[in-house]
């Protein structure tokens, strides 16, 4: 006579792991709802106190205030969002040019660093070691207050090629001042750039078709030219007239009038991040098998070539991610412009902040704001990342 055996009991659901897992996010999620909801109600009660309540209807105010660099128009009488957008563009303007020259200088920087020339090696090395153990506040402070204020007076100032004016007041260079022509011209600009976005997929099919590698930036650029080109010789009057700045009283007029804290800012943003990003690029370029440069080498390949077609595009895959980071960094430090009296978004927000009262609106706005910068720099360097990194087939 056969025997079955026992049935296994089932496992109380309270010693069930799957159900203490599930128990305990949701605990943890409870916890932080919870902490939210005192946070928000603190902030509510304290403010109906004061006879206030949260909104952004006071954002369509006048602003009444004036403001220095202006990319676009506005005035006094021009609202709290139309000031909030001047900020918020000398910021992005900022943060622009200071990614593109940090990540130039940067890319110089790590190559020095790894010279073989000791001159070059060891200026690298304390340019480095002196900017990433430095604090950027006092940098900023020092870098403004030290050499841009330092500069001649108007009468004083350093002229070069009569033509580009050095002084306290700022940096005036030659600038083309746009005519009636100028926007028949921008067709011809968008035109052109049309025209070189089709040369660059064109050519980026028949790379994958053929497995040759054109080149393809070269082309696309070449294409935008010359129709820029076509559009400047066929208009009958010139869409750009050139403006050279001159001493106006106390004051710098025409051309294009570089501010103090402008230029104090972005290059001191520039020198700052560019340490960074050098060792950044250092740790990449090293990261590469001796293989590889040896193998470029023994192919004939001199020490540029070896470096532009072999060494960065494997070393790519490691510099790209921690790149992001500092272009990140950058962007959110460009928020120390208050400490030099720059107009950046913070800048701003502050001021509509002491005459609304309404702080927390605004300080939840540029929140929002530097958040949306991250995240769109995170996807665009996550999706460039995910198209040069290596395939395995």
């Amino acid at each position: 006579m056969q025997h079955t055996p026992a049935t296994k009991r089932a496992t109380p659901f309270w010693r069930d792991e799957r159900f203490l897992q599930l128990l305990g996010q949701a605990l943890f999620l409870i916890a932080v709802f919870g902490f939210a909801w005192i946070i928000i109600n603190n902030m509510r009660t304290g403010l109906q106190k004061q006879g206030m309540t949260l909104g952004f209807s006071f954002i369509s105010g006048i602003a009444g205030f004036d403001i220095a660099e202006l990319p676009i128009v506005y005035s006094r009488s021009s609202t709290y969002l139309q000031a909030y957008t001047v900020g918020l563009l000398n910021t992005l303007i900022v943060s622009g040019i200071g990614i593109f020259f940090s990540t130039i200088l940067g890319v110089i920087l790590g190559v020095a660093r790894l010279s073989k020339n000791f001159l070059i090696n060891r200026l690298a090395a304390l340019y480095l070691e002196l900017m990433r153990n430095m604090s950027l506040l006092v940098f900023l402070i020092f870098w403004y207050q030290g050499l841009f204020l330092k500069l001649p007076k108007i009468k004083e100032a350093i002229i070069w090629f009569d033509s580009v004016y050095w002084t306290n007041r700022g940096i005036g260079i030659p600038w083309g001042i746009p005519t009636a022509s100028y926007p028949t011209f921008q067709l011809f600009l968008l035109s052109g750039i049309f025209l070189a976005l089709i040369v660059f997929f064109s050519l980026q099919a028949y790379a994958k078709r053929t497995g040759r590698a054109p080149l393809t930036s070269l082309w696309s650029a070449l294409a935008f030219t010359v129709v820029a080109i076509v559009g400047w010789l066929v208009l009958p009057l010139k869409p750009l007239e050139l403006s050279i700045p001159f001493a106006n009283g106390l004051n710098l007029s025409g051309g294009k009038i570089f501010s103090p804290e402008f230029m104090a800012l972005t290059s001191g943003l520039v020198l700052y991040t560019a340490a960074f990003i050098g060792e950044v690029v250092r740790s990449g370029i090293l990261a590469v098998s001796n293989g590889q440069v040896e193998a470029a080498r023994a192919l004939g390949l001199n020490r540029f070539q070896t470096l532009r077609l072999v060494v960065f595009p494997q070393a790519l895959r490691v510099i790209v991610p921690p790149l992001t980071s500092q272009y990140l960094n950058l962007t959110k430090n460009s928020s120390l412009a208050v400490a030099i009296g720059y107009p950046d978004m913070f800048y701003v927000s502050n001021t509509i902040i002491n005459q609304s009262g309404r702080a927390v609106e605004m300080i939840a706005v540029v929140m929002l704001t530097y958040l949306t910068f991250s995240l769109i720099t995170s996807l665009f360097m996550n999706w460039y990342n995910a198209k040069i990194k290596l395939v395995e087939r």
